[in-house]
């Protein structure tokens, strides 16, 4: 996992899941990343907190890479590559 937001890979698409509640989220990264090819790099922005949980868990199961995860103030950043 990179420690800082200054060496991220560029992104591919963006996901702005702010305002959304679990399962939310999930279900619409699981839309998104239908829609990509492996290797992509998809950056998610969350305000749901269940999100620190079920993002890893989902990248674990899916075979995705979580790059980076981020929380400040109530905000959540994840960056995500493609399995």
């Amino acid at each position: 996992m990179v420690d800082s937001a200054d060496s991220l890979p560029p992104t591919d698409a963006r996901l702005d899941t702010t305002g959304l509640y679990c399962p939310e989220p999930i279900m619409l990264m699981h839309n998104r990343v239908r829609d990509m090819s492996p290797g992509e790099v998809l950056e998610v922005v969350a305000s749901d907190p269940a999100t620190t949980r079920d993002i890893p868990k989902f990248c674990s199961f899916l075979g995705h890479e979580l790059i980076y995860q981020h929380e400040d103030d109530g905000h959540y950043r994840y960056v995500i590559r493609l399995g």
